[in-house]
């Protein structure tokens, strides 16, 4: 049997200090206290509170419409559930884009409402913003390649890198945070080539989502993974279980029992 590490267990820099070791890293994206519990109980290395909580459970087209204070909300609901890993939150969109004086204050509530790190997306135009973080003594996870917030400039949700000026810029863009002090990063949409070159050249864990097999580690959403992200998954998802369908045939079942009169029952119900 396999020994699992939990380097998480050591914050940041035991994630940063699993680079090359042989054992992929395994991430999961949640968003409250019992998908924390279960992503905690499942061995996960961390737990990112993604601003993907836009579209997985507040219901939006995209993550612009997520601000500091979900993000703090559900950072806090996630913290309080008291998972080992490492949590990673993220920094939205319009929280840090303004430079570094705004990133460190909203890095700073995110670590006060529990995360051990931030997460922000953006290669070398945001290095100024990562230092100043980083000098705020706040870890601080990359994310390149399909950057969700910046769908608009990008022309939509589709791959990066395709092209060899696109794919050098991205190594580029990799290299450069690295180089600033980011302890892992994020690689999301591009050709699995692409992902293993990124791999390489830098040295700290890459965690792919939709970058083929070549990471460091692995990041899904954690409704993803349980069949409770909608019918339509992106191609890049392999669910494991189909919740939504079981909790929908618990809730049929429930109001027939209510409707029958068989819900509640003497002995759900309270004698004096």
């Amino acid at each position: 049997m396999m020994t699992v590490q939990r380097a998480s267990l050591l914050g940041a820099p035991g994630i940063r200090a699993r680079k090359g070791q042989g054992q992929p890293l395994v991430m999961v994206t949640a968003y409250d206290a019992p998908t924390a519990r279960a992503a905690a109980a499942g061995g996960v290395d961390v737990i990112l509170v993604g601003d993907s909580l836009g579209m997985v459970v507040l219901g939006f087209e995209d993550t612009l419409h997520v601000t500091i204070e979900d993000m703090v909300r559900h950072t806090g609901a996630v913290a309080r559930s008291q998972p080992p890993q490492l949590v990673v939150a993220d920094l939205p969109w319009a929280s840090y884009h303004s430079g570094p004086r705004e990133a460190v204050n909203n890095a700073v509530r995110l670590v006060r409402a529990g995360a051990g790190a931030v997460k922000l997306e953006g290669g070398t135009k945001r290095l100024k913003v990562i230092r100043a973080v980083l000098d705020a003594e706040i870890p601080v996870m990359g994310h390149i390649g399909l950057t969700p917030q910046s769908f608009h400039a990008m022309g939509g949700h589709r791959v990066q890198g395709r092209s060899p000026a696109e794919a050098k810029l991205l190594v580029e863009d990799a290299i450069a945070i690295s180089d600033a002090g980011c302890f892992a990063l994020v690689i999301e949409g591009v050709p699995d080539a692409l992902a293993a070159e990124v791999t390489r050249a830098v040295p700290v864990p890459t965690f792919g989502i939709g970058a083929g097999r070549s990471c460091d580690g692995q990041v899904l959403v954690f409704h993803d993974i349980v069949g409770l992200g909608g019918p339509r998954a992106p191609r890049f998802v392999r669910r494991y279980a189909q919740l939504e369908t079981l909790a929908s045939e618990a809730v049929t079942t429930w109001a027939s029992d209510v409707r029958a009169g068989r819900f509640p029952a003497a002995g759900e119900s309270y004698a004096h």
